[in-house]
């Protein structure tokens, strides 16, 4: 043996004993940032998940299943095609984040020195958009049956603005989420009628509503903000935001399902307004497949939808939603010279998870450009969460229904709301 070779080996003990030597991560130094940036907008007190993970105490017992739930990429919950499209809100973890947590978990998750462990963002009580700058409630509580279908419900809350609002940031606190399936509020403008009184919209009042909303479609943004378990709020960036008039009242329709014991709600929507100048309104959107008939028994039925741009426009977000028999969604567009990109798929939809998935860049849909949205739907008895497999299923507002709707936020590129109104500056 040479010196040389004695020398190597000496070496490459000495660095095998580092490696072996090197410490296990720890929650304080190694874990805590991770849930802090992946968990705990869901995971802490007041919100939709159910256990909150706010300190080493509170994650310890559930340690074996975060590994297993984070190494299956089952959660944080993501269901888009990797390979499609760049998100500003993707929550997956790297695969440096699942190594870290599961190695924690296999040297025995342990806290480490408490003092190395970062201090926890700071929330606002029940908002994720922060302290908003007035809240508007259900003027009155909704009694829920313990059993039966609950039709939608309708209720208006008068803003009492007056001057015309700007919002940037809103957010749904649902009252009672045992029986609240989800909820979506709609600005009604004032038009020289009459507006309904707060509360519960009787079915004439409701018709007179959407009728007036209907007439002002062009005038409108769509719907304000919508909630149900994994809708994001609305989040806009500076210089976007989305208008209540002076006068307007808010729409509340909530979906309500029973569970065998009563419950009371009165729902909540908080807004913040834009602080800075508003150069576009956001447009909520969306491509309708309203012709459903899913025939029974029926493992892949497929259902299109397309809209059409009429002007020069830029899509911020997609949004798919679909029912029970909800099984995959993909947004395409096609621009006017025939060429596609596909833009969004999500090979595995989750009605449990109603994701929105917001673009890093704002994507360009010249004008006559469709959005093109091809679900499927399994309506078979392979799939478990189907109510009933020998029924010819069709559109409608219960879950044993189904949609197929694909939602999209977009901004007009010719609007800018800062010129003045003597300047053209598109749809205002």
């Amino acid at each position: 043996m040479t010196r040389f070779t004695g020398l190597s080996l000496l070496l490459g003990a000495t660095l095998s004993s580092t490696v072996l030597a090197a410490p296990s991560p720890t929650f304080s130094k190694d874990v805590a940032p991770i849930i802090q940036k992946r968990c705990q907008n869901c995971h802490r007190p007041g919100e939709v998940a159910p256990m909150s993970f706010m300190s080493y105490k509170e994650v310890r017992p559930w340690a074996k299943a975060i590994k297993e739930k984070v190494v299956k990429r089952e959660m944080p919950p993501w269901f888009a095609d990797p390979n499609i499209g760049e998100w500003e809100n993707d929550c997956r973890l790297t695969d440096a984040e699942i190594a870290t947590v599961s190695q924690w978990v296999d040297a025995g998750a342990k806290e480490g020195d408490p003092k190395l462990t970062p201090k926890n963002p700071e929330y606002v009580q029940g908002w994720s958009i922060g302290k908003p700058d007035v809240v508007l409630t259900m003027t009155q509580e909704f009694n829920v049956p313990t059993e039966g279908a609950v039709p939608y419900k309708y209720f208006v809350i008068p803003t009492n603005f007056e001057e015309d609002k700007y919002v940037q940031f809103a957010e749904i606190r649902a009252g009672d989420r045992s029986h609240v399936h989800h909820i979506i509020v709609s600005v009604r403008y004032p038009d020289g009628n009459p507006m309904p009184p707060p509360g519960e919209l009787t079915p004439e009042a409701r018709r007179a509503s959407f009728a007036n909303a209907s007439r002002s479609l062009e005038d409108s943004d769509g719907r304000l903000v919508g909630w149900a378990p994994g809708e994001a709020p609305l989040i806009l960036k500076p210089g976007h935001a989305k208008l209540i008039k002076k006068g307007s009242s808010l729409i509340f329709q909530v979906h309500y399902t029973t569970n065998g014991k009563e419950g009371k709600d009165r729902s909540s929507v908080g807004l913040i307004f834009s602080k800075a100048p508003v150069e576009k309104r956001m447009i909520t959107a969306g491509a309708f497949a309203r012709n459903l008939v899913i025939p029974a028994g029926d493992p892949n039925f497929e259902s299109t939808a397309t809209f059409t741009f009429k002007e020069d426009s830029h899509i911020d977000s997609l949004h798919p939603h679909m029912h029970l028999r909800g099984k995959d969604m993909l947004f395409r567009l096609v621009y006017p010279d025939n060429t596609s990109k596909v833009l969004l798929s999500v090979p595995k939809f989750d009605f449990a998870w109603q994701q929105t998935y917001f673009f890093k860049n704002p994507v360009a849909a010249p004008k006559g450009s469709k959005l093109e949205v091809v679900a499927h739907h399994d309506n078979s008895a392979n799939n478990k969460f189907n109510p009933d497999p020998t029924k010819v299923v069709k559109w409608g507002d219960q879950t044993w229904d189904e949609m197929m709707i694909g939602y999209f936020d977009y901004t007009i590129d010719k609007q800018d709301l800062r010129k003045p109104k003597s300047e053209p500056s598109g749809a205002q």
